[in-house]
């Protein structure tokens, strides 16, 4: 049987733990290698461990990280867990995103595809700006899932009183996020390995599950595909040479965003609109009846339409909405301010159009989390409200029904660099 896969991201203030927390995941799982560990073991006799192993080192891969000790780009790590308990194990995509602020944007970029969101706090320092801005911006993504992880509690004396201090503090900030889904809290030590895999006999007060076991057990987006309407942003569109012996083949191939989509089903092509049924889902293993998100799938049509590259297709009775104009809350992401009258190229699923900035409705307060209105500008790491205006119609879903339907990026027309990543408002939202 095939693991599923979920993706998470740590994220936190500077200094919180995150990479040491990743490195104790994979060293307490027995995912690393002996030559990396061995590496490692160099790196922190170099870096004045005198004997200790800096588990950090794993992830934290780049010579500037290494040389300040902290997480500057996101790094990316794989393992997987085996069958244990009658339970079975996941396959895990760890992004490891930066704590630095002027890094946020960099938090984006890593948790914009998690299913699952790790706010580490230090439980000396307790719930700072980073670990709200952090907080807020896996809210805003949609992800389902979150756990903060007190991490350090060793050098709190394993304190329950410290704990519940920090869980007060935080829930009383949680409480104004919106979440699909429950908030956990753990308390856990990740230079020591306490409650990460293994539980911790230095707080026998704590009752809940391991860090690990969260991650194991906890659902996945696309654990119900029947759940949300189906989406196909086509990406190719197949049609062999002559020489080939397949001149009458015509396939749009692409992924599907979400949803499930069936042989026989009636669906529409957008934005023209035009309808007709799906003849054939194919796939490298052969034909399919039914096929689920996030598949890669080739689709055959009844009738012979004018499809390309950018439009979608999807259930004739449940489209998305079709619009030129739209408004979304967007992260900036570089140095030079987006002013009202910007203009940039906005990449939506499979689809690229020219965008106009009409107005800066508003900018966010990551401490409040207050909507000051009309801003003159935003700045770098700044998370704020736009109404845009594209040069050609897409279909579009809210980000809080369809995060792939719901979201773009811009990308700045002259250096070709991404600028902003965007989440789709609802109409009067």
């Amino acid at each position: 049987m095939t693991l599923d896969l979920l993706r998470f991201t740590t994220a936190g203030s500077v200094d919180d733990g995150k990479s040491t927390l990743i490195g104790r995941l994979l060293y307490d799982c027995k995912q690393v290698f002996d030559d990396q560990l061995q590496h490692v073991a160099e790196a922190s006799v170099r870096r004045g461990g005198a004997g200790s192993l800096d588990l950090a080192l794993l992830t934290d891969g780049l010579r500037a990280e290494r040389e300040q000790g902290i997480t500057i780009d996101v790094a990316y790590r794989y393992f997987a867990t085996s069958a244990h308990d009658g339970t079975p194990g996941r396959r895990f995509i760890i992004a490891d995103c930066p704590g630095h602020q002027q890094y946020t944007r960099n938090m984006v970029t890593g948790a914009s595809n998690a299913d699952l969101s790790v706010i580490l706090i230090d439980a000396r320092r307790g719930v700072l700006e980073q670990s709200k801005r952090h907080a807020f911006i896996s809210s805003l993504l949609g992800i389902p899932h979150m756990v903060i992880a007190v991490n350090k509690m060793d050098l709190v004396d394993y304190s329950q009183d410290r704990f519940d201090e920090i869980v007060a503090d935080f829930a009383g900030f949680a409480a104004k996020l919106h979440f699909a889904s429950d908030l956990t809290y753990v308390p856990i030590s990740a230079l020591d390995g306490d409650n990460v895999v293994k539980q911790s006999a230095r707080m026998s007060w704590y009752e809940g599950p391991t860090l690990l076991q969260l991650l194991e057990t906890v659902e996945v987006a696309f654990d119900h595909p029947f759940d949300v309407p189906a989406r196909f942003p086509v990406q190719w569109v197949i049609r062999p040479d002559g020489a080939s012996g397949a001149a009458d083949y015509r396939g749009y191939a692409g992924q599907i965003a979400s949803g499930a989509l069936r042989v026989g089903e009636e669906i529409t092509v957008l934005p023209a609109g035009q309808r007709t049924r799906i003849a054939a889902i194919d796939t490298y293993d052969g034909a399919l009846e039914t096929a689920v998100a996030p598949m890669s799938v080739t689709l055959r049509l009844q009738d012979e339409l004018d499809v390309s590259r950018g439009e979608l297709i999807c259930p004739a009775d449940d489209p998305p909405r079709i619009a030129k104009e739209l408004e979304a809350d967007i992260c900036w992401m570089t140095d030079t301010p987006l002013h009202e009258g910007g203009r940039c190229l906005l990449k939506h699923t499979t689809r690229t159009a020219s965008a106009i900035v009409e107005r800066l409705l508003d900018v966010i307060d990551v401490h409040t989390l207050q909507r000051s209105s009309s801003p003159q500008q935003l700045r770098l790491n700044d998370i704020g409200r736009v109404s845009l205006r594209m040069s050609t119609p897409l279909a579009i879903d809210p980000y809080r029904e369809n995060r792939r339907t719901g979201s773009f990026i811009l990308i700045d027309e002259a250096t070709n660099g991404t600028v902003a990543a965007g989440m789709i408002c609802a109409p009067d939202s």
